[in-house]
């Protein structure tokens, strides 16, 4: 995406490394400040009953620090609302219980990130909203999973987490627009520096700003982005209501991380494709889950809706469950933990750790499954230490 030379700071018409460091943060009008300050504020003095400077009464309902940060997620989706949350799963949580309600049905990925199964098998279940997985990759199967008049809520991922699979965006919100459903896309593993699932169509993008957006490995958050205004102002309403909100530091860390998102995307990229190197050629490397790799059954969909693919690697070993039990282990640079998207590598077993609430389930993954979060170290050094941890 080129930048335009014309617009404000921030406007849509430029590139998005300049709306990742301008949107919704201008210079301070108080002071000149070019980072915006963090508003540490439970409260705001009213002007008279009800006379509200900036729209700010309770740091619940809105934040100056937060709405920088929402402006801006909106602007990288090329979105009309962007809404900042405490968490992905409280994003979805309010996602879900705004737009749902008991006796509605959600298709979901039969390989959807095992938080989001445990959300709506553990917890939405009881709230009387029913649910089925079915591939995302496959339309005819999305299509056959619909009930007629009671599914509410197409939900994808692509990259999915963590078997990397791939869905046509712009298809299933085909489906989803016949049926008379919203498309949600969890874009958290593309990021929208890779991926722009508002403009394929889909009505809500979905991120844990923890991950790629905020790409430090200390802060926790989540984001929706809404491509119409009316489905915005209702999220907005539940957001308040619900209270799930993005404190001020938090927010203000997540800025802070989106403002060099573009360059760490293409260096995560980048690295992610050295690891795919040696991943493919060594003996106890049984398959690689990668949409970079041209085998890939979503490699095409991807070349065609993003950018790059990524920086998550997924891959198989020869030996079972304890063989890639023992790989993670004996990383050393990969740090053994959960989350993704640091600027630091990260190997885990997904299905003993990150998934391990989808044991036992249609969305339980193999066993001899290791998941890496390739950062943005020296690439040489990190295949030294993959190939070690698999000797």
């Amino acid at each position: 995406m080129s930048a335009a030379k014309s617009g404000h700071p921030g406007s849509p018409d430029h590139g998005f490394e300049t709306l990742a460091i301008h949107a919704g943060q201008e210079p301070d009008p108080l002071t000149g400040a070019v980072v915006p300050p963090i508003y540490q504020v439970s409260t705001y003095k009213q002007d008279g009953v009800g006379g509200l400077r900036g729209g700010y009464e309770y740091s619940r309902s809105a934040n100056p620090t937060r709405t920088a940060l929402e402006e801006c997620v909106a602007a990288l989706e090329a979105g009309t609302r962007g809404l900042a949350f405490a968490s992905g799963l409280a994003a979805e949580d309010c996602l879900l219980r705004t737009v749902c309600a008991p006796g509605d049905h959600v298709v979901i990925p039969n390989d959807a990130y095992g938080g989001t199964f445990r959300l709506f098998a553990k917890v939405l279940d009881r709230w009387g909203l029913a649910w089925t997985p079915a591939p995302s990759g496959d339309a005819d199967a999305v299509r056959a999973a619909i009930r007629p008049g009671q599914t509410k809520v197409i939900w994808c991922e692509t990259p999915s987490n963590p078997l990397l699979g791939v869905a046509d965006i712009a298809q299933l919100a085909d489906i989803a627009m016949e049926s008379g459903a919203l498309l949600v896309v969890d874009n958290t593993f593309a990021s929208p520096y890779l991926q722009q699932p508002l403009t394929l169509g889909a009505d809500v993008v979905v991120h844990s700003t923890t991950k790629y957006m905020g790409g430090h490995s200390d802060v926790v958050g989540g984001a929706l982005v809404a491509a119409d205004a009316e489905l915005g102002d209702r999220l907005a309403y539940h957001q308040n209501a619900m209270g799930a909100v993005a404190g001020p530091f938090d927010a203000w860390l997540t800025l802070r991380g989106i403002r060099t998102l573009g360059v760490r995307m293409d260096r995560h990229c980048a690295n992610a494709e050295r690891i795919v190197e040696l991943l493919r050629s060594h003996s106890s490397v049984a398959e690689v889950l990668y949409p970079g790799l041209p085998g890939h059954p979503g490699h095409d969909v991807a070349v065609k809706q993003m950018k790059a693919f990524g920086g998550m690697v997924s891959f198989r070993v020869t030996g079972g469950e304890q063989r890639a039990v023992d790989v993670c282990n004996n990383a050393k640079l990969f740090t053994l933990g959960e989350s993704l998207g640091g600027v630091e590598s990260l190997i885990e077993h997904p299905g003993r750790m990150t998934h391990a609430s989808a044991a036992g389930s249609p969305l339980e993954v193999p066993a001899d499954l290791v998941r890496l979060s390739v950062g943005i170290e020296s690439a040489e050094d990190l295949v030294a230490d993959l190939e070690q941890a698999l000797r």
